[in-house]
């Protein structure tokens, strides 16, 4: 350890902090009581943090233990079974106990429910402290705690803050441990982390365990400290004074209980003083610093010197190796002739309705075996049964010729079964390095070791760096990930999937989301993994499906239709109706020219001039100009991270502009919040449908009608599938049909403008077609800017278009004009067409 990272040490400021307090009060002459309480106090917020910050846990009633604890020190000494120094481990030891009862209850839920289960626990024990006068003293406690280690309040002050040192170290520690870094992996994506074989209620149970130990021994403290114990701290109102003092100083930073805990014991002892009703100052402050700096006092300071980041961990990642190893697989002896997966009569039923019926099913090494199929036919469903998210309602599976039928998910990663989501899944706030270390960890090394440095495992962290540089990334490895391009996160996606050793990739639409450069990079990975690996993908983009697959299966109402080689699945007839629709030959005739004429000669209606706009001090549009007329069709191209979905959460006010100005039917917009601009004509439909999940079509078309807009009937009109569905829960429907929901609900306000956000994205070909037909319907009657990354799905339909480059508009003009000049589409926006692409 250099002399800057020694300095830089939070320990090390925990001391000086401390020291620094306990010199000003000593030159002062006042009791010294005070400063022992806050080093208290921050273990004992520390201990609390550990579960809030690093495992993603809130506790209500950490007082349980803490109070349970203070007690058990009390019964300890008084009873004659050790004196103050014996009491402390006895304490510890009697917490973690309790902990480890009350966690493998508590710990089957989460969120609230996990919340105030542990508020009721301390409840219990507050009433049973309060009324059991024969053994806890009642209302006056147990007092005469005799301490005959330490003689004066100094000796004890030193002793508790030299406690703290350690107990701080030893968090310090257990942060940077494979134990801790699991524990934030679980933290920032539980279901990841299961499927990289961790056993997250365990994880969660240590976590819990832990911290019972730490808040024990600072209310052990506490009754040393004060010679006695009271009932008072196990009450519901000081219950939450830990987590009120993490919270204070900043859950997401190490040094966050400190700062929280000074600052609440020196107020309320100040404020005490001048007043009974002391909180009626206190809590204004609160408020102020939840509104104003939800990051708390530390979060306030860094945000004040521009390095906002968590400092919960190190901000390192341990040294690239100057030759990093090549990728090997784990697969590569596997026999080629002999399935790794077979499934055999396997069914999946949510009451009435079959997502999966009968389905026999093989994949072989080597293979890269692609499932196609409409939305809604249970490709995704049937992922989830093989992987054990979802438990099958009849039939086996079989890995390697065991039996995995009722293993749970992390043991069935632990085996080799890894897996990609339809949605990305990754730990946003670890590091690229971090998500794919803690990765390879769940496999070769696991969670053992508690103040083991994780960071300097060798043979993790080349392991790591050889997946990072075979995807790509290992330039980018000390990047947060949230920084990355979408596409670079799909590849993080696949790395952290390959990191478990696998032998079976189960891929679930890597390459939704992405513009055409980066799926043909992420497509070719996809095809030299499966020269070493047993691939299963599950994919929308036929013309790619059918480019790189060695073989197809066809997934239709639950049950396979169709299986074979590309070549022989692309043209049965079976599949064509089920999968493709009329997606070959449905094409939409572009408007024609005396329609593109007349909407460019209507009113302008949306006029954004010069917008710049960005996040976190970033640029992401600079100098950009957008016009829209009424009744027009607009499309918003351009490659990930340009910077479409920014315009359109600028243009409906949910972004804030830099520079600029917007108006709207003459009216400035650009200062107006976002239900006022909604109010005046323009509807978002966002990325990711955000329909109201436990709400049916009906309701949600009902909760978003006002006067002016269009009515049930004629929604149903626009979108005859919802007609049958209309009484379906959002959460129950396929992702078309949600498509179609949230642009029906757009419509029923009176909207003037509809803002777009890849509307077509994850949506099979013929579902892709239903909604076209509708926004044809739409065309001349409503204006609609439509951002998609693949142009040729919507310029056909589009009047006029835009292409943003870097931020940038590097096009606009007629859509028709882009549409034909396949040159200018490859060189702004990287597009190859379908008959342009490779045969494998």
């Amino acid at each position: 350890m250099n002399i800057r990272s020694l300095l830089s040490h939070p320990v090390l400021w925990v001391a000086l902090v401390l020291g620094a307090l306990s010199a000003i009060w000593y030159a002062l002459g006042a009791p010294i009581g005070l400063i022992t309480q806050i080093a208290i106090y921050t273990l004992y917020g520390a201990g609390v943090n550990l579960l809030v910050g690093y495992t993603g846990l809130v506790p209500f009633g950490a007082s349980v233990f803490f109070g349970c604890a203070s007690y058990a020190a009390a019964f300890f000494v008084l009873g004659g079974m050790g004196n103050d120094m014996v009491s402390l481990p006895l304490s510890v030891a009697f917490s973690m106990a309790l902990a480890l009862v009350i966690g493998a209850i508590i710990l089957r839920r989460k969120g609230l429910y996990f919340s105030l289960l542990t508020l009721a626990f301390s409840q219990i024990a507050f009433e049973v402290a309060f009324k059991w006068t024969a053994v806890t003293g009642g209302e006056n406690g147990l007092q005469g705690v005799e301490r005959t280690t330490f003689s004066s309040d100094w000796s004890f002050h030193f002793f508790a803050v030299a406690s703290l040192i350690v107990g701080m170290w030893f968090l310090w520690r257990i942060a940077h441990s494979p134990f801790g870094r699991a524990l934030q992996a679980s933290r920032d994506n539980e279901q990841r982390a299961m499927s990289l074989g961790y056993n997250t209620y365990l994880i969660r149970l240590g976590s819990f365990t832990l911290m019972a130990g730490i808040v024990g021994y600072a209310g052990a403290l506490l009754t040393l400290m004060l010679q006695g114990v009271y009932a008072n701290n196990l009450s519901w109102q000081h219950a939450g004074d830990s987590l009120l003092m993490a919270v204070l100083g900043g859950v997401h930073h190490f040094l966050g209980p400190l700062w929280g805990a000074i600052a609440f014991i020196v107020m309320e002892n100040r404020l005490s003083a001048l007043t009974e009703n002391w909180w009626l100052i206190f809590a204004p402050i609160l408020i102020l610093f939840a509104l104003l700096s939800p990051e708390g006092i530390q979060g306030l300071a860094m945000k004040l010197l521009r390095r906002e980041r968590w400092t919960l961990t190190r901000d390192a990642i341990p040294a690239r190796p100057a030759v990093i190893k090549p990728y090997e697989s784990v697969a590569a002896n596997l026999d080629p002739k002999k399935p790794i997966l077979t499934t055999k009569k396997l069914s999946k039923s949510f009451g009435s309705l079959v997502t999966a019926r009968d389905i026999d099913f093989e994949v072989y090494p080597n293979v890269l075996h692609s499932i196609i199929g409409p939305n809604g036919a249970g490709k995704t469903t049937f992922y989830n049964m093989l992987t054990g998210v979802l438990p099958v309602s009849a039939g086996e599976i079989f890995y390697q010729g065991q039996n995995i039928t009722h293993l749970p998910i992390h043991a069935r990663a632990r085996l080799g079964i890894s897996r990609s989501f339809q949605i990305l899944s990754i730990f946003p706030n670890l590091s690229v390095f971090e998500n794919v270390r803690v990765a390879v960890q769940a496999q070769r090394h696991g969670v053992s070791g508690l103040i083991a440095d994780a960071h300097g495992l060798e043979a993790i962290n080349d392991r790591t760096w050889s997946i990072l540089d075979a995807v790509g990334l290992a330039d980018r490895a000390a990047e947060p990930c949230t920084n990355l391009p979408h596409g670079a996160k799909r590849l993080l996606e696949l790395a952290v999937t390959l990191a478990i050793d696998s032998k079976l990739l189960l891929l679930d639409e890597p390459l939704a989301g992405l513009a055409e450069a980066d799926r043909r990079i992420v497509a070719a990975l996809i095809k030299k993994l499966s020269e070493k690996h047993a691939v299963l993908l599950i994919e929308h983009d036929i013309d790619r499906v059918l480019a790189i697959s060695d073989r197809i299966s066809v997934l239709h109402q639950g049950r396979i239709i169709a299986d074979g080689k590309p070549a022989d699945v692309g043209t049965n007839p079976e599949v064509i109706a089920a999968y493709l629709g009329a997606a070959k030959d449905g094409e939409r005739a572009a408007p024609p020219v005396a329609e593109r004429m007349a909407h460019a000669q209507a009113k302008p209606l949306l006029d954004a001039k010069n917008i710049r706009v960005g996040y976190g001090g970033s640029t992401v549009l600079n100098g950009v100009n957008l016009l829209v007329h009424e009744g027009e069709a607009v499309a918003l191209l351009g490659r990930n991270g340009v910077g479409k979905s920014t315009a359109l959460r600028a243009l409906c006010g949910t972004l804030p502009l830099s520079e600029g100005t917007m108006s709207f039917a003459g009216t400035r917009i650009d200062a107006l919040k976002p239900y006022e601009i909604n109010r005046l004509g323009i509807s978002h439909v966002p990325e990711g449908r955000r329909l109201f999940p436990n709400l049916t079509v009906t309701e949600n078309l009902q909760l978003a009608m006002r006067p002016g807009g269009i009515s049930i009937e004629e929604a149903f009109e626009l979108f005859p599938r919802l007609r049958t569905r209309q009484k379906a829960k959002a959460e129950n429907l396929s992702g078309g049909e949600r498509q179609m929901v949230a642009i029906a609900r757009a419509l029923m306000v009176p909207s003037k403008l509809i803002l777009l956000d890849e509307p077509f994205e994850g949506l099979a070909p013929a579902v892709v077609n239903e909604v076209m037909e509708a926004l044809v319907k739409l065309r001349g009657k409503v204006a609609m800017i439509i951002v998609e990354h693949h142009a040729e799905t919507v310029l056909p339909i589009a009047d006029r278009a835009y292409v943003l480059v870097n931020g940038t508009v590097a096009f606009e003009g007629d859509a028709a004009v882009l549409e034909n000049d396949h040159a200018l589409q490859a060189r702004l926006l990287g597009v190859v067409h379908a008959e342009d692409l490779p045969a494998a």
